[in-house]
């Protein structure tokens, strides 16, 4: 990680660590993690993008890693995670960028590019599809419905009890099971007892990680710990209610979307047929290209860290 800065900001009412490399006149990309990560999870893309000029900027996200963890609930809304990233670029004097999300990154990028978008350039989203707001039921019912109470999303809501799992959990461990089972295709093991039953098969790391990557990962989730991550999910139903009026709201930002094809957000019920015949493309009228990474799991960027660098330069060299 040789020639990344590190600083923190004050925005928004928090403070903000970001990771920063590539020349301050070059072109710049936001890059937008999710859960369980850090800025970190963009490391091999910060360094092909900055060596091709352009100025890489990732941040940790409210409630992760070295940026501030607010103790309320409620203080994890989309407009929350919006607004941080609004105020950072005004206090980089950064106009306009372009954005590239992953997981919940890609969420909140999404969000941002229907919210505002004269601040971006174009849009490079990982994994997660862009899915129009259903005022006839609230996020958590349509989870709980498709995959019943014991869905992570669903257990998440109980405010203390996954973030009492995790931390008596070993943090490294923790980090290897739920990188490694991605990685293979199969459901996230967000419970202790589904971790505790995939220790074995998790004994050797897959070749794209390094026991220095999952130190570094743990290291910080023993300082913030994981109510910050765990907070987007319980302001689900929050967003829902505050967002709705951007019902039917399209993204009309130039767009590439990129999932694995063994990625869990790739085989949600219709989710192909969204993707692959107009869904995705009614919503987003830009979308220029759906790519899908044969033999990827969800963490596609570190998975597949050269394959992605390019995609995003072969999109953002365009504009």
């Amino acid at each position: 990680m040789e020639g990344i800065s590190h600083k923190t900001m004050e925005v928004n009412g928090i403070s903000m660590h970001i990771a920063e490399k590539g020349p301050a006149d070059g072109p710049a990309i936001l890059f937008i993690h999710g859960f369980p990560e850090l800025w970190y999870s963009w490391r091999h893309q910060i360094l092909s993008l900055s060596e091709r000029g352009y100025r890489c900027i990732a941040p940790d996200m409210r409630g992760y890693g070295d940026t501030t963890v607010p103790s309320s609930i409620s203080s994890y809304t989309i407009f929350h995670l919006v607004g941080d990233l609004i105020a950072l670029l005004d206090n980089l004097s950064l106009p306009q960028v372009f954005v590239v999300g992953h997981d919940w990154g890609a969420i909140i990028a999404w969000n941002l590019c229907m919210f505002r978008p004269d601040r971006v350039k174009a849009l490079v989203n990982l994994s997660v599809a862009f899915i129009p707001r259903n005022p006839a039921v609230k996020t958590v019912d349509h989870f709980r419905s498709l995959y019943g109470d014991n869905y992570y999303v669903c257990r998440y809501q109980e405010y203390g009890v996954a973030e009492k799992e995790y931390e008596s959990m070993d943090s490294k461990l923790f980090f290897k099971i739920t990188t490694t089972m991605s990685a293979a295709g199969g459901p996230l093991p967000f419970s202790k007892a589904s971790m505790e039953s995939c220790k074995e098969a998790c004994e050797v790391l897959p070749s794209w990680l390094s026991e220095e990557d999952i130190e570094y990962y743990a290291s910080k989730f023993e300082k913030s710990g994981f109510t910050g991550g765990i907070n987007y999910y319980r302001c689900v139903d929050l967003n829902w209610e505050l967002t709705a009026p951007w019902t039917s709201a399209k993204v009309e930002v130039p767009t590439k979307y990129i999932v694995g094809d063994l990625d869990l957000t790739y085989h949600y019920p219709g989710i192909q047929d969204f993707i692959h015949k107009g869904g995705l493309k009614g919503h987003v009228p830009l979308l220029k290209e759906a790519v899908v990474v044969k033999g990827a799991g969800h963490f596609v960027q570190q998975e597949r860290a050269q394959v992605i660098s390019d995609h995003i330069y072969d999109f953002v060299k365009m504009f």
